[in-house]
C-alpha cells in the first residue's frame, strides 16, 4: 500500500473532516499524521494516507473532489516519498503559548529563539482572538527541545516574548 499526501483547501464549512475522513475510510485508506485548521474563511486538511494498491493518486483526488462538501475545493493527492514515521525530534516535549498584540516579525523572532537551541517546531498555530476590547494574537508551538537545552531555550523564548510585549507560558509534555 503506497503512501500519499492528501491536501484539501476550501471554504470553511461544517462537516469537512467527517466528509473527507469518511470517504477515505470507505475506500480502505489508513490515515497517518493528519492536521486540520481553519485559516481565515478557509479550511485546510492535510494527511499522510496509506492507500490500497488498486487506487491511483489521481483517482483518489477525483473521488475526493467529487464530494459535495468539497465544492470549490483545491484537492491534491501526491505520492509521499518520505518516511511516514516521525523521527525523534518530532516527539513533542513542550507546549508553548505566546499572546498579546500582533506585530510584524513576531513568529520569526520566536522561531529563531527555538532554532538557536536546536529545538524543532512540530506544530504551530497562530490566530487573532477577538476580545471585548480589541483582539489578542495567540501563537501556540508544540516543540521538541533537546533535554540539555530545555531551561535555556524556554527562558530565551520567554525573554523574547517579553521584549515584544507579550506573555509566554509553557508546559512540559510527559511521555
Amino acid at each position: 500500500m503506497p503512501n500519499v499526501l492528501v491536501s484539501v483547501f476550501c471554504p470553511d464549512r461544517t462537516g469537512l473532516v467527517a466528509a473527507i475522513t469518511g470517504r477515505l475510510f470507505e475506500i480502505g485508506t489508513n490515515l497517518g499524521d493528519t492536521s486540520f485548521a481553519v485559516l481565515g474563511a478557509g479550511a485546510e486538511f492535510t494527511s499522510i494516507c496509506n492507500i490500497p494498491d488498486h487506487i491511483a493518486p489521481e483517482t483518489l483526488r477525483e473521488d475526493l473532489a467529487g464530494l459535495p462538501e468539497l465544492a470549490g475545493a483545491t484537492v491534491s493527492v501526491n505520492r509521499f516519498g518520505l518516511d511516514a514515521l516521525q523521527g525523534p525530534t518530532a516527539h513533542i516535549t513542550h507546549l508553548v503559548s505566546v499572546s498579546g498584540g500582533d506585530r510584524p516579525g513576531l513568529v520569526a523572532r520566536l522561531s529563531e529563539a527555538f532554532t538557536q537551541f536546536k529545538a524543532n517546531i512540530v506544530r504551530m498555530d497562530a490566530q487573532t482572538v477577538p476580545q471585548a476590547q480589541g483582539s489578542r494574537y495567540v501563537t501556540r508551538f508544540a516543540i521538541w527541545i533537546p533535554p540539555a537545552s530545555v531551561a535555556a531555550c524556554l527562558n530565551t523564548v520567554a525573554n523574547t516574548a517579553e521584549e515584544l510585549g507579550l506573555t509566554c507560558q509553557w508546559e512540559e509534555i510527559d511521555g
